[in-house]
């Protein structure tokens, strides 16, 4: 593929809802513009953009693909964005690099959370966009309703490009407002054909709304259009170009990705009337005060890393997109996030799974270097003599948490390396160790997230895995008092052993801020003075395990207050086997419960599902503490156990579909309930025997 300069690129995000058809979209543009001969097919597994097992499994897009295409001296990156849910960071990650964005949409289903989330992402990064509705060859396919979904959604900058063309057979092409024709399929291609003087004059409208939005790009069209007099073409182009470009229109076309109706048509406008890097506002270099970075080849060399894949066999694969400058291979390069030495032996461009080496790339081009040692997600790598760094990618936290087991014995070692390997490729998921469960948990936005990763560790690195539920935490502590006496004593034949304790067991007022307490008042020398701390050390290490199912102790205090010694056998290991002698007695005399973890919550949703949302808090036994309007919707602050929120991510979004979004963070422990706590010390008990 040759060099290509700034204004011919376009760096395009295909996004919307799951199963719109963006990878059918991305396949038809390919085959228009010659990279492939013939449209790849999802279920088949034969597309350019799904390629990794778990997609061609799964039929979803899972991870963003690149598809480079060329079509009238222009070169257009097109980035497969995904759309499920759990997979929010590859929006994230291409949002930092696109310029425009074509939003797919459903002829069907219409406005889905999916396209409210993709439309919220344009709305908030300010990126021109160009809507195509999809599917329209299907049955009760309704480009009039979506129509005023967009309008509802973004106001009057809506307006329709194309509008269906059909028959009595249904669907066969579309309209083009602008020049109005028709564009009518025969044969497996497009045709121009003339549409009826009814057609014109219900298109007249829309031909209205867009000769107006280009006069009001400046005073002078606008004053030449008021006057009643015609634009030029030249006029009328660079004026809806500015207003796309500006956000000031967002055009609507229709058509179908699987049949290749409209596809040209998209590709056409996003060359015609869409920016190249060139045109986009400048990013903010943010370790130097008021500069601002242009995508030009004549400044000094600067990348942005965005995404990184992992792959066992070939290596670790760095995709950026170059943000001024240009670049060569065999170049030694600084990672300046990282403050290393990096050397690009080859440059690469990626079509989905390939990589195709190249011998420069432009300013405002994406590429792909292997091997880099250093580099991550989010770095920035510029010339050595000119260092500049971008902001780095804010990834949202995880929501959800599993713990994970290998199935064969001592892969533990294996687990790691490759979990650490993923997290390089996805930075939405975390790993951590509870040491009191001794559990590895993986931490995720939601369960086709975990099966993902699951996935990736087989196929990628043969590591198989068992995932579970995490176990809660629990705490014991008493609500009563007891006195108990704990006594040691062993002879066998030399030496013995004996130590003797009386302690105090009652419950600390304050159990978070002090979880044990232990006070000597031992008079007259009962226990001598060096054996004190041993009784201490002692009952410090019983506390690790209470006696109703082995969860540490909180919030009691141990008062040593009588007790006795042996003159020769009595040492530092008699007095702390005594102590805990004591303890178990104790404990289960001071009427012994169980707690539990509370968090809390803050959940955002839509009005509409604040009914419901309440509800299925109180049969977890939450706790709502007050609501808030935020963001135009509404914030329900709660408190609520941790044993009920395990699955909470897919619960939220089951009730919300997906409109809804939560945090929470751990406040303190509370007692159980009783016609809990059994229960749970009885499942707890049986855990242990199979162990």
């Amino acid at each position: 593929m040759k060099v290509y300069e700034t204004q011919y690129l376009r760096n395009i995000g295909i996004i919307g809802h799951g199963s719109c058809g963006k990878t059918t979209l991305t396949e038809a543009m390919a085959f228009d513009a010659g990279l492939v001969d013939r449209i790849g097919k999802v279920e088949e597994g034969s597309t350019i953009s799904d390629y990794d097992p778990e997609e061609i499994k799964r039929k979803i897009s899972i991870s963003t693909s690149l598809v480079p295409l060329q079509f009238r001296k222009h070169k257009l990156n097109l980035l497969d964005i995904p759309g499920y849910f759990d997979f929010i960071g590859e929006m994230i990650t291409s949002f930092r690099i696109i310029d425009n964005a074509v939003i797919v949409i459903d002829a069907v289903s219409g406005m889905e959370v999916g396209t409210e989330k993709a439309c919220s992402f344009v709305k908030d990064h300010k990126v021109p966009s160009i809507i195509f509705i999809n599917k329209m060859d299907r049955e009760n396919a309704d480009f009039k309703n979506i129509l005023k979904e967009l309008t509802d959604f973004f106001g009057n900058i809506i307006v329709p490009f194309e509008i269906p063309m059909k028959n009595q057979q249904g669907f066969e092409g579309t309209i083009n407002v602008l020049d109005m024709k028709g564009q009518e399929r025969k044969a497996e291609k497009c045709i121009d054909v003339e549409i009826s003087e009814d057609i014109k004059r219900e298109i007249q409208f829309y031909r209205q709304i867009i000769m107006e939005a280009v006069a009001q790009t400046s005073e002078e069209l606008l004053e030449k259009y008021l006057d009643g007099k015609k634009l030029t073409n030249e006029e009328f182009y660079n004026g809806l170009r500015n207003s796309i470009i500006e956000g000031e229109l967002i055009p609507v076309i229709c058509g179908s990705a699987i049949l290749n109706i409209g596809i040209e048509t998209l590709i056409n406008m996003l060359i015609d009337f869409f920016p190249s890097p060139k045109d986009v506002k400048p990013i903010n270099v943010i370790n130097q005060e008021k500069v601002k970075k242009y995508y030009d080849t004549s400044e000094p060399f600067s990348a942005f890393v965005f995404k990184t894949i992992a792959d066992p066999y070939v290596g670790k694969l760095s995709i950026f997109k170059v943000m001024s400058g240009s670049l060569t291979p065999n170049k030694e390069i600084y990672n300046i996030t990282q403050q290393k030495k990096e050397k690009f032996n080859h440059i690469y461009l990626l079509k989905g799974k390939k990589q195709i080496e190249v011998e420069e790339l432009n300013a405002g081009d994406i590429g792909a270097v292997l091997k880099l040692q250093y580099t991550a997600t989010g770095d920035t790598l510029c010339d050595p003599e000119n260092s500049m760094i971008f902001k780095a990618i804010n990834f949202p936290e995880p929501t959800m948490s599993q713990a994970i087991f290998p199935k064969a014995k001592g892969d533990e070692d294996k687990l790691g390396i490759a979990l650490q390997r993923l997290k390089e490729e996805d930075p939405t998921f975390k790993v951590s160790r509870n040491l009191e469960t001794k559990e590895t948990l993986l931490l995720g936005l939601g369960e086709v997230h975990f099966e993902v990763i699951r996935g990736h560790l087989q196929n990628k690195f043969g590591v198989e895995v068992e995932l579970k539920d995490p176990k809660i935490p629990y705490r014991e502590t008493i609500k009563g008092k007891a006195k108990a006496e704990g006594k040691y004593k062993k002879q066998s034949g030399g030496r013995g052993q004996y130590g003797h304790v009386f302690l105090k067991i009652e419950p600390i007022e304050n159990k978070e801020e002090k979880e044990f307490e232990f006070v000597d008042k031992v008079v007259g020398g009962a226990v001598p003075k060096q054996f004190i701390p041993a009784v201490e050390k002692g009952l410090r290490e019983c506390i690790k395990e209470g006696v109703l199912a082995r969860y540490p102790v909180m919030g009691v205090q141990f008062t040593l207050y009588d007790g006795s010694f042996h003159s020769v056998d009595s040492d530092e290991i008699s007095f702390k086997r005594a102590a805990s002698l004591a303890y178990k007695k104790g404990m289960q005399q001071a009427n012994p419960i169980l707690l539990e973890p509370i968090y809390y919550v803050e959940i955002i949703v839509p009005e509409n599902y604040m009914g419901e949302i309440i509800g299925d808090l109180n049969k977890k036994r939450g706790k709502v503490l007050g609501m808030d309007p935020v963001e135009r919707k509404q914030k329900i602050i709660a408190e609520v156990p941790l044993a009920e929120m395990i699955r909470y991510t897919t619960e939220l979004r089951a009730m919300t579909q997906d409109r809804g979004k939560f945090t929470m963070n751990f406040i303190r422990y509370q007692e159980v309930p009783d016609y809990l706590s059994q229960k749970i010390i009885d499942e707890t008990k049986k855990g242990m025997k199979s162990i």
